[in-house]
């Protein structure tokens, strides 16, 4: 959680710090779910499958170039779930992205992105944990290298507010707690447009 915090916190600061030298930036809130492949568990191998549960998270992007730019955004499940119906666990995904985005008429938008991130799973175990200084916790984390792609269509509701349903595919390198390393995020977004221009 604390590297979610991380990324939605530097998000914000670009959102802030970095408009006199972009010429559109984006901030949004996230909500969806998420599916993978079915469960492949069994007495001696596999895992169960990611799939469901309420996932939420932030987004922001800026663009320098054009309709090109950078983008980054963290995403994690709501409430626990239960791992194989025995462990309660809870999945936290963050990335950063090239993105092209282009606004077609003051109504409709799309997006492109891809880039690279991680996924952090964490097991609660019941029992806290703690370091030498004192900092303790009640989960143990596994965390992965990920890659990902994925896109979405910008409604513009009212001036520069935006609802943007969209799709995230996340290729999890060693995803091996789970049934398969490809997981796709899909959802809606609900944010604002600082600068750009409307057509």
């Amino acid at each position: 959680m604390k590297k979610g915090i991380l990324v939605a916190w530097a998000c914000w600061i670009c959102s802030i710090a970095l408009p006199g030298c972009a010429q559109q930036v984006d901030v949004a809130f996230a909500g969806g779910s998420v599916k993978s492949a079915a469960s492949n568990l069994t007495s001696t191998s596999g895992g169960p499958s990611e799939s469901g549960g309420t996932y939420v998270g932030f987004n922001g992007d800026v663009l320098f170039h054009g309709n090109l730019g950078v983008q980054g955004e963290v995403n994690w499940r709501a409430s626990q779930g239960s791992y194989a119906g025995v462990v309660p666990f809870r999945t936290l995904f963050y990335d950063f992205n090239a993105i092209y985005a282009k606004r077609f008429s003051p109504r409709i938008g799309a997006e492109a992105l891809a880039g690279i991130g991680g996924e952090s799973i964490r097991f609660y175990t019941g029992t806290y944990n703690c370091d030498y200084y004192g900092n303790c916790s009640n989960y143990v984390s596994s965390n992965h290298f990920m890659g990902d792609f994925g896109g979405g269509i910008r409604i513009y509701a009212w001036h520069n507010l935006f609802v943007r349903p969209e799709a995230r595919v996340y290729l999890v390198h060693n995803n091996t707690e789970f049934s398969s390393g490809v997981v796709v995020r899909y959802g809606a977004s609900v944010g604002w447009t600082f600068g750009g221009t409307q057509q």
